[in-house]
């Protein structure tokens, strides 16, 4: 392969930058623009030890002074010779470095293209690869650590008993037919059994993680819905922590939804602050609304605002149906620090509607205003058991072939229940072999493998 280069760490300024290098013959090309103090060349420095230097341009002038380290094949990220260079983290120190590289004979990096060589070595299998940039994009503590347990091989592991029992079913088949004169004992049907029976348990089993895969992954779509001047952006600043929306005593101030993040109990919600449902003669406000509405069609929560000071009224049944189609609501009574004691048991379930997931007041703005709010979003949307940390499905093509593979078993199970040949059962079985071997890499596509590296940055 080419020796590949590229920087490392991102394009703003840093106290330290690095740039890698990755491929045979790098170690030479690296003694190029590498001048170690100890006075032995690059290539020829105890491997796996930072060795102080100057990083030297295309026409042998210092550029920095800094760390470099070599990785000999495979104990390297990439499975072949390696290097990185440490130095000071100036975009024009960094470019320069990265030119004298180029001029020597290296090669820019693609988009994950360190990773997808990690990937081709045996380094990787393709659930730890994706891990890879999930662990980049983690936005919560609890998705990096599940990104990091699945990079050590949490959902690797989790497969291999799987694979390996179908894979006994079909290598006991073929070993029969193929050596008919060996003497070889046929697997008994209550054998296959057994072995699929098991491979169903786990595959449904593991797709049932889906759900909390994808919100530890992608957050949770959020909108927040009421009436102008209810309490929406209240609640969305005391949520994001800071004045991300303009709040007055102005109905219809928010006439566009505004959208931010925020971290609730280790869950990432995705957060819409819409503009006030209602009926409005003003165009552009009109156009709000829509957007609004549009937000909560689209949300996997809605959380209804109900001005605390006056109550549901007739005006909010629009929001509630809006609501109620979501997969999940609250139903939350603003300004709860400005009201009477109990005052909130005006919150009921709502008429010829499906209920809330919670009805429960709050405040904004007063100290542990938000309890209730965060309680009933923790409860939504539960951490799970720390055993699943790493073996969770986090995206929809991880997701499709566990389904496969199960469908297949399945009907490696029927086939067998419903008395057909040996081959017909055998047949299924490799099926679901194939839909695991494409969710670890082992028999996945060229351009599945490309779709998933295209989602790396340079560098990485």
């Amino acid at each position: 392969m080419d020796i590949i280069a590229a920087i490392a760490t991102g394009g703003n300024p840093t106290a330290i930058g690095i740039v890698r290098v990755s491929g045979e013959g790098c170690f030479a090309l690296c003694d190029k623009v590498f001048r170690a103090l100890n006075g032995k060349a690059f290539s020829a420095q105890e491997p796996r030890k930072m060795i102080y230097g100057d990083m030297l341009d295309a026409e042998g002038r210092v550029i920095d002074r800094g760390l470099a380290i070599r990785f000999p094949g495979p104990r390297s990220y990439t499975g072949e010779d390696s290097a990185e260079f440490h130095c000071h983290g100036s975009p024009v120190v960094l470019r320069e470095l990265l030119s004298a590289l180029f001029a020597a004979g290296a090669r820019q990096a693609k988009a994950g293209e360190f990773t997808r060589r990690a990937f081709l070595n045996g380094q990787l299998d393709l659930t730890q690869a994706e891990a890879v940039i999930d662990l980049i994009d983690a936005e919560t503590a609890s998705a990096a650590r599940n990104a990091a347990a699945q990079l050590d091989g949490g959902l690797r592991r989790m497969l291999e008993p799987i694979q390996d029992a179908l894979l006994e079913i079909a290598s006991r088949f073929y070993a029969v037919v193929d050596y008919p004169d060996e003497d070889i004992e046929d697997i008994q049907p209550e054998q296959v059994t057994e072995a699929l029976d098991t491979a169903d348990r786990q595959l449904t089993s593991l797709l049932a993680t889906c759900q909390r895969g994808k919100v530890l992954k992608s957050g949770v779509r959020t909108a927040i819905v009421g009436r102008p001047n209810a309490g929406k952006s209240s609640l969305l600043n005391a949520l994001v922590g800071y004045e991300r929306a303009i709040v007055t005593d102005i109905p219809g101030t928010t006439r566009d939804t505004v959208e931010d993040t925020a971290v609730v109990r280790d869950v990432l919600l995705r957060l819409v602050d819409t503009a006030g449902i209602h009926d409005t003669a003003d165009t552009v406000e009109r156009l709000g609304v829509e957007r609004s509405r549009r937000a909560v069609e689209q949300a996997d929560l809605v959380i209804v605002v109900v001005d605390g000071l006056t109550g549901p009224t007739e005006a909010d049944r629009e929001i509630l149906e809006l609501a109620s189609r979501a997969p999940h609501w609250i139903l939350g009574l603003s300004k709860s620090d400005l009201l009477p004691d109990g005052f909130c048991q005006i919150l009921k379930r709502p008429k010829g509607l499906r209920g809330p997931d919670e009805c429960l007041s709050f405040s904004s703005v007063a100290p542990g205003g938000l309890r209730l709010l965060e309680d009933a979003i923790a409860e939504l949307y539960p951490a799970g058991s720390p055993s699943q940390t790493g073996s969770l499905l986090t995206d929809q093509r991880q997701e499709e072939a566990a389904s496969r593979a199960r469908d297949a078993v399945r009907r490696a199970k029927a086939a067998l229940e419903g008395g057909l040949t040996p081959d017909a059962v055998l047949t299924d079985a490799e099926e679901a072999l194939e839909a695991l071997g494409e969710l670890t890499g082992r028999t996945a596509r060229e351009e599945i493998i490309s779709r998933i590296f295209e989602r790396f940055c340079v560098g990485k």
